[in-house]
């Protein structure tokens, strides 16, 4: 049996205890979603899309004089991370999802320890700590803890829209070919798995508030980002005030960008 096809319980009970370490606690792990990334074909045409759904440019990273990523802020801790085209040309759409943990240096030797091997722990451009493994289709999966002086903490309090359409990335819908596999994949990293549906339903311990969903893979399926809203009529007319194209769907409001990624925002009881 593989290591990955084992919970993080059952993965630590399998490896000698002298080679175990401890189980970080839950708010060392993942404590919520940091950004979701995608590479668009135009970023100055996705900026401005943005810019209608209330959201600004908090900072940009260049190489070699030239954009190489552009953080879009939903809130001081999350972000749309947006990559240009290259060439030659790769494919549009979802690149990967950055969860943010507490202490990843702690969360890093957990994970190596019970076998789930991540790139070594480095400082990433925007100064924080970051790391990251491949799910089983390939997709990059990252963590990353915010640090003192970094670009996201520097731009606390600032780039906050007062038009946002929503103020939160509840999480994603994101299609998978191999749901046994991604179900035991995530449950290794630490959070819980319900299946619903068919679907897989995934919350950590920590971030109560993740909504994430793997659903079969078909020919065209696409990723979906979640946002919650308190009035899913009144979401409608604002982005259609912004001139944005927008169905509803009794509590649901879709939207495509330039790109057609889907941007899902859902009517949400407020507790």
């Amino acid at each position: 049996m593989k290591l990955r096809s084992m919970g993080p319980l059952a993965l630590a009970l399998a490896v000698p205890l002298s080679v175990v370490a401890q189980p970080p606690r839950p708010d060392a792990g993942i404590i919520g979603i940091a950004h979701v990334a995608f590479r668009v074909s135009d970023i100055d045409r996705e900026v401005a899309f943005l810019g209608k759904l209330g959201y600004q440019e908090s900072f940009s990273i260049s190489n070699n004089g030239r954009v190489a990523e552009v953080f879009i802020k939903v809130n001081d801790r999350q972000f749309i991370e947006l990559y240009p085209q290259t060439n030659p040309p790769q494919p549009l759409g979802w690149m990967h999802v950055c969860y943010e943990v507490g202490d990843l240096k702690t969360l890093y030797s957990f994970y190596d320890s019970v076998g789930l091997k991540l790139l070594p722990v480095r400082t990433a451009g925007a100064g924080n700590l970051i790391s990251a493994i491949n799910d089983p289709e390939g997709r990059v999966t990252e963590f990353t803890q915010y640090m003192s002086g970094s670009k996201q903490l520097l731009d606390q309090g600032q780039h906050l829209g007062s038009g946002r359409v929503s103020t939160e990335l509840m999480g994603f819908d994101l299609p998978v070919k191999d749901g046994a596999a991604q179900k035991e994949f995530y449950a290794d990293l630490g959070f819980e798995t319900q299946v619903e549906n068919g679907n897989v339903r995934l919350s950590a311990p920590a971030a109560p508030g993740i909504h994430i969903e793997l659903r079969s893979w078909h020919q065209n399926a696409q990723p979906e980002f979640l946002f919650p809203i308190a009035d899913a009529r009144r979401t409608e007319n604002q982005l259609r005030d912004a001139g944005v194209r927008a169905v509803r769907d009794d509590k649901i409001v879709f939207v495509h960008d330039p790109d057609d990624n889907i941007f899902v925002f859902l009517e949400v009881p407020r507790s």
